[in-house]
C-alpha cells in the first residue's frame, strides 16, 4: 500500500530513507531537507516552501533521529533555517509522527495536541538491527585511532547490553582478547556462553592498565578520575553512550587522556543500511496500525 509521507529534517539517513521511499512508488513531500542534493530532482519527492505545506497532505510524518539535540529545535543538518519542535507538532495535528530519540516532555506536548507520536528508537527490531551498523563503526573508530593492530590487542568493553553483545563478539572475531565487564550474574552466565572474559565493574582498578582500548557502552559515569588514574596514556578511549556518557570528563583532560566520544555511529558509517532498517520498522508500524484500525472498526 503506496503512502504519502512528510519528511521534516533529519541527517543522512533520513535523506536514504527518501530515496528508498520515492523508489518504492511513495509520495514525499520534504522540509527541511533543502541542503540535501541526493533527493534533489527525484521523481516523486517534492521540496516544500513551509512546514505547513508539506505536513497537509501527507498521512504519516518523519521526523529527525535524534529528534532534538537542545529540546528547542529538531535536528535538521540539511536545512538551512531551524525548525522548531513547537512548530512541527503544531502542523503534525491528529496525524501520526515518527522520530527517534523523543524527550518525555515533547511527548507531553503532543498528547496536547492529539498527535500519534512513535519513538522509533523505542522498537525493539530496529535497536537490534542498529547494534551491528553501532559495533562496525565502532571497530572503525577503533582501528582509525591506534597504531596496533586489533589482532592481539586488550579491548575491555564497559557494559553488556545489545551494542556490547555484538560488538565483542565481532572483536573476538578479529582475535582481539575482549573481555566485558558488568555487575548482573546473568551477564556473566552470558559472557561464559560467548567465550569471552569477564569483570566486575565495580572491581575496576589497576588491572586497567592492561588494556589498549576500553570503550564504553553505558550512559552512567563509570571512568571516574579515580580509576582513569591506572588508564595508560596511548590506550585508546571510546564512548558509544548518549550523555552524560560513561567518563569523567574533567579528569580526561586533567590525565591528558583523548577520548572519541562516537555518537550515532549507524547514521555516519552505514546511512543507506540504517535507511533500509528505519524503512523496514516503519512499515512494521503501520501495518500494526492498519490491522488495530480494522480490528476496532
Amino acid at each position: 500500500m503506496l503512502n504519502k509521507f512528510a519528511v521534516v529534517g533529519g541527517d543522512l539517513r533520513i535523506i536514504k530513507l527518501v530515496n528508498i521511499l520515492a523508489k518504492e512508488k511513495n509520495i514525499i513531500y520534504t522540509y527541511g531537507l533543502e541542503r540535501a542534493e541526493d533527493i534533489k530532482n527525484v521523481e516523486n519527492v517534492s521540496f516544500c516552501e513551509n512546514i505547513e505545506q508539506a505536513t497537509q497532505n501527507a498521512d504519516i510524518i518523519i521526523g529527525s533521529i535524534p529528534f532534538s539535540s537542545d529540546g528547542r529545535t529538531i535536528n535538521s543538518p540539511f536545512s538551512q533555517t531551524p525548525i522548531s519542535i513547537e512548530k512541527l507538532l503544531y502542523a503534525s495535528h491528529s496525524k501520526m509522527l515518527i522520530a527517534g530519540s523523543i524527550s518525555s516532555q515533547v511527548h507531553d506536548l503532543a498528547k496536547k495536541q492529539n498527535i500519534n507520536l512513535i519513538d522509533i528508537m523505542k522498537r525493539e527490531e530496529l535497536a537490534v538491527l542498529n547494534t551491528i551498523a553501532t559495533a562496525e563503526g565502532a571497530i572503525q573508530v577503533a582501528i582509525s585511532n591506534t597504531d596496533k593492530i586489533l589482532h592481539g590487542s586488550n579491548v575491555l568493553i564497559l557494559g553488556f547490553g545489545r551494542v556490547a553483545k555484538v560488538l565483542a563478539l565481532k572483536m573476538s572475531a578479529l582475535s582481539a582478547n575482549v573481555t566485558c565487564a558488568a555487575r548482573k550474574l546473568e551477564d556473566f552466565a552470558w559472557m561464559k556462553a560467548y567465550g569471552l572474559n569477564s569483570i566486575n565493574i565495580n572491581k575496576l582498578g589497576e588491572n586497567l592498565s592492561q588494556y589498549d582500548i576500553i570503550i564504553n557502552t553505558v550512559p552512567h559515569l563509570i571512568m571516574t578520575s579515580e580509576k582513569l588514574q591506572y588508564v595508560h596514556s596511548d590506550c585508546v578511549l571510546i564512548d558509544l553512550a548518549s550523555k552524560p556518557g560513561g567518563f569523567d570528563e574533567k579528569a580526561l583532560k586533567d590525565k591528558h587522556l583523548n577520548l572519541i566520544w562516537a555518537l550515532a555511529l549507524p547514521g555516519k558509517v552505514a546511512p543507506v543500511t540504517t535507511a533500509e532498517f528505519i524503512k523496514e520498522t516503519i512499515c512494521n508500524i503501520l501495518n500494526e496500525a492498519r490491522k488495530e484500525e480494522k480490528y476496532v472498526n
